[in-house]
């Protein structure tokens, strides 16, 4: 029983949970509860489920249309019967920007699926895509390398719409080496940095309606689009790309975390020394381990000898289906409620990692950028995240890691002792730069107003961004309260001395002792706070300006915003 669960009961649950179920509309009931909805716009009824499933609703009203000229229609049919619209690209996220949990499926929320068909890419210039929203990241990227063009980093899932990866400033894991140079057409900051133009819907007062409207951007109201949160929905967009890096990667299992996440100052292999060297490093601790998981990549021109070259992405078959051990364990926890087994997974974890690079030949790789930034596929195990950055001064990474580490492993022991394990994933911790505007190559360029990445005028030494994320898997008890002690720890530590800490916007964050995205201090103040109050008021008067009929929105971001 519980191996049935955990190869085949768990995965099925964990593979639904961002598939949306998709069942043809009876033209009779869509007639009765949708009146004069557009005829061009396909209608059908579908489930919504995001990356782990914690957040679903059921037989929500959901349309794909073709044209960004059909969703202006579905958006000016729901502006007229008091309905609101949620974009939906590929549910790869966890927080409740989209769809707020409890949604009964009689709510007037009109789902928007961009994925089928706002999908185009075209070459605007030769330094310059234009792509559809719906787009995904591989597809994306593939078309660049195919053109000799890239990035410097991206989010490790491919299946990523480019509209969802914009509206919450996505990001990979990138700094310069000492020494490199900015190559023209990329950034290290997020890809909103990328964009040089976009075209939303918004409300237009003449005509009285929702019109399609393109923003450049040295516009004032682009830079609150360019990392929206779902509070508007942007149909197109033109990027700026540049020249494609070869990248080597190389994963090491053999550094313990004392060393790696030592004191500032300490000698040896810290992850200040691999950053400082490479500049694109990751790490990913799993629970009750002492080794990280460390990948390192690194420009690099011609294939060493020592690497496998990839043509491919995802090239860690292990990381992308649950091997069997890990499967068991996790079913034995979930469904028997056995989480004290947490220190076994964790080293589960740890070794199929271990003795998977080494199986498929996947610690040493080289390949355009694509096959090595993408290395997660959606069969990976689901697991609940929350998320946190730091912004710092490049000198203090290696503090912020230390404490930050430090912490949160005295806590977890501490909860440990006491037969509570609240985390029986990882901590993953990735290095980026700021949105500097310059690097779009724009004259006047606005830095995106609700970027966590944006940088503070009054620390213009803050120039690199530390990302923390905690994984448990949903459910865990106690998860929430640890937490919660972690963001406390994070915002009371890095609190705008020598650092500062944002949240990051598709994770779990504002966590009280049961639940995220609840606390109403960090909802009310932290957040609009870390952005600087001018800046927080500026983009909330820009959107709503935009959309002052509340059209594009949900119970959560009305509260966010008030």
């Amino acid at each position: 029983m519980i191996d049935d669960f955990s190869r085949r009961g768990f995965l099925r649950t964990a593979a639904l949970a961002a598939v949306p179920i998709l069942l043809p509309a009876d033209p009779a009931v869509a007639a009765q509860e949708l009146p004069d909805f557009p005829a061009e716009v396909t209608l059908y009824r579908s489930s919504y489920r995001n990356w782990v499933g914690e957040i679903t609703a059921d037989g929500l009203w959901a349309c794909a249309p073709d044209t960004p000229d059909q969703v202006v229609a579905a958006v000016n049919w729901a502006r007229r019967h008091g309905w609101r619209v949620r974009a939906r690209g590929a549910s790869h996220g966890w927080s409740p920007l989209t769809i707020t949990q409890g949604t009964p499926s009689d709510t007037q929320v009109l789902l928007v699926d961009t994925a089928p068909h706002l999908t185009g890419l075209s070459r605007e210039s030769p330094d310059s895509v234009r792509a559809g929203t719906g787009v995904t990241l591989e597809a994306l990227l593939t078309y660049l390398e195919e053109r000799g063009l890239g990035v410097t980093a991206a989010p490790a899932p491919g299946n990523l719409t480019l509209g969802g990866a914009l509206a919450i400033d996505a990001h990979g894991t990138a700094v310069p080496a000492r020494g490199e140079r900015r190559l023209p057409g990329h950034t290290y900051g997020s890809l909103s940095n990328l964009v040089l133009s976009l075209t939303a819907v918004v409300w237009d007062e003449a005509s009285g309606a929702y019109v399609l409207r393109t923003y450049d951007r040295d516009e004032a109201d682009c830079a609150a689009l360019l990392t929206h949160l779902g509070r508007s929905l942007v149909t197109e967009v033109v990027l700026r790309v540049g020249e494609n890096t070869a990248l080597r990667c190389v994963s090491r299992t053999d550094i313990p975390a004392g060393e790696l996440f030592a004191a500032p100052g300490t000698e040896g292999r810290t992850f200040e020394s691999f950053l400082d060297r490479a500049g694109r490093v990751e790490a990913i601790w799993f629970a009750f381990t002492e080794f990280p998981w460390l990948k390192v990549w690194s420009v690099t021109p011609t294939r060493p000898l020592t690497s496998r070259q990839v043509r491919q992405p995802y090239n860690y078959p292990f990381s992308d289906n649950v091997p069997r051990p890990v499967a068991e364990l996790v079913g034995r926890m979930v469904s028997d409620g056995a989480w004290y087994l947490a220190p076994v997974l964790g080293n589960a974890q740890y070794d199929a990692a271990a003795l998977g690079l080494v199986a498929t030949l996947s610690a040493d790789l080289w390949g355009p950028s694509k096959n090595t930034l993408l290395y997660l596929r959606p069969t990976t195990l689901r697991i609940a995240t929350n998320g946190c950055v730091v912004l710092t001064s490049r000198a203090q990474v290696q503090r912020v890691v230390a404490e930050f580490t430090s912490f949160y492993r005295e806590r977890l022991t501490e909860y440990a002792a006491r037969g509570r394990f609240p985390v029986n994933g990882s901590v993953e911790i990735r290095v980026t730069g700021l949105d500097d505007p310059a690097d779009v190559g724009a004259d006047g360029a606005r830095t995106p107003l609700l970027s966590a990445l944006r940088p503070r005028g009054d620390h213009p030494e803050w120039d690199t961004a530390v990302w923390l994320n905690i994984l448990t898997l949903p459910g865990t008890p106690f998860a929430e309260a640890f937490l919660r002690e972690i963001e406390q720890f994070l915002l009371g530590t890095f609190d705008g001395g020598y650092a500062m800490t944002r949240v990051e916007w598709s994770k779990g964050w504002a966590y009280t002792d049961e639940a995220a995205w609840s606390d109403d201090e960090v909802l009310g103040s932290t957040v609009p706070g870390s952005f600087g109050e001018d800046a927080w008021r500026e983009a909330s008067a820009v959107l709503d300006r935009l959309d002052p009929h509340g059209v594009f929105g949900n119970a959560f971001l009305d509260r966010l915003f008030r």
